[in-house]
């Protein structure tokens, strides 16, 4: 079997594959693709053993990054905010005062932290059920693939 057709298609897909192998080395558990509110949608998000939540960005490009126009509403969503990007990516680029993962689809590094802000109670709550039914409908959809799930995320 060709590992290499195993492997998400997309570049930025790839690096969130490493990212959620590499959370498990500190006990965290993750999702792809959660939207906290209307109009965002966090490439990852990780959950660690005492509620922690930390949304990774995953760029593949500088190009990528430039689109971005909406990384700055995610910080208000997470305790931690990181970018994944691969070591070719030009990091001077990004915000000093964000974490930064180097990845690949296997694994990834955490090179820098990003500052540790809290959740409000009520918003870590709000997080903690959107993570949870994103979880299960995922789980549900690959359990039973013919019904539509992912009508009510």
């Amino acid at each position: 079997m060709d590992m290499e057709n195993l492997l998400p298609p997309m570049p930025g897909q790839r690096l969130a594959r490493g990212v959620c192998r590499a959370m498990r080395q500190f006990d965290f558990v993750t999702v792809e693709e959660l939207v906290p509110t209307p109009g965002l949608r966090v490439d990852v998000m990780a959950l660690g053993p005492k509620g922690e939540i930390w949304i990774i960005e995953c760029k593949s490009s500088r190009a990528d990054y430039r689109a971005d126009q909406k990384w700055q509403g995610y910080l208000e969503w997470c305790d931690r905010f990181f970018w994944a990007v691969d070591g070719d990516f030009p990091t001077q680029l990004l915000p000093e005062a964000s974490g930064l993962i180097i990845a690949d689809a296997y694994d990834a590094a955490i090179v820098r932290m990003g500052p540790d802000t809290p959740l409000p109670a009520a918003r870590r709550k709000v997080m903690l059920q959107k993570f949870a039914r994103h979880a299960a409908l995922r789980l549900q959809a690959y359990r039973d693939p013919g019904v539509s799930v992912f009508s009510s995320v």
